[in-house]
């Protein structure tokens, strides 16, 4: 497969398993985020892996798609990319009260961010970079009821993990799109904005 049938058959892979499921709270198909994280990614790297795991990087955590079926169509590089931003679901978990459970799932996440490679980092970025301009934009809209749509539970929770993910990405505070990143999480999460 070629460079550009790679990203468009994850292109097409990826709506064709998030069909029909919509963002949070909104009335636009889900795809639309993943593609918006393909874009920041394509802003820093012209890669077509990450491009790809950009695109995919929800299918594995969200869908019935699994890290085998990933890594089948799309090579063991996609496929580990697409691991580091896949959350955990174990055991560990079950019996928790659901904020409980994130967290649990969040701190792996860190860690497992944390030890990844650049180019993991740099899909990690466009993800959590195209999550901070939605907060953004329904924060400014909504106010202080947004953040009780998080499974965080809370401004604050939710805080801790951004700011942790800024630190986590540091690595790559010399690219344009970390320090929106880590400009917006400072001003949503670091007590700085107004609402």
């Amino acid at each position: 497969m070629n460079e550009t049938s790679l990203f468009d058959h994850a292109v097409s892979f990826a709506a064709q398993a998030h069909s029909g499921i919509l963002r949070r709270g909104k009335t636009i198909p889900y795809i639309i985020h993943p593609l918006e994280a393909s874009v920041i990614v394509s802003s820093v790297s012209e890669d077509r892996d990450l491009l790809a795991a950009a695109v995919l990087h929800d299918v594995v955590e969200d869908t019935p798609v699994t890290l085998e079926d990933i890594r089948e169509r799309f090579g063991d590089r996609v496929a580990s990319i697409v691991d580091v931003l896949t959350d955990r679901y174990d055991s560990a978990q079950e019996g928790l009260a659901p904020r409980d459970a994130w967290r649990l799932r969040k701190e792996d996440s860190l860690a497992r961010i944390s030890a990844a490679s650049r180019d993991a980092k740099i899909v990690v970025l466009g993800d959590k970079l195209a999550n901070m301009r939605a907060i953004a934009r329904d924060a400014a809209k909504t106010g202080d009821s947004l953040w009780s749509t998080f499974k965080a539970g809370s401004r604050e929770a939710l805080g801790w993990y951004y700011l942790g993910l800024a630190e986590a990405l540091k690595e790559l505070s010399d690219l344009e799109p970390w320090k929106e990143f880590d400009k917006l999480t400072s001003y949503w999460f670091s007590g700085s904005s107004k609402t």
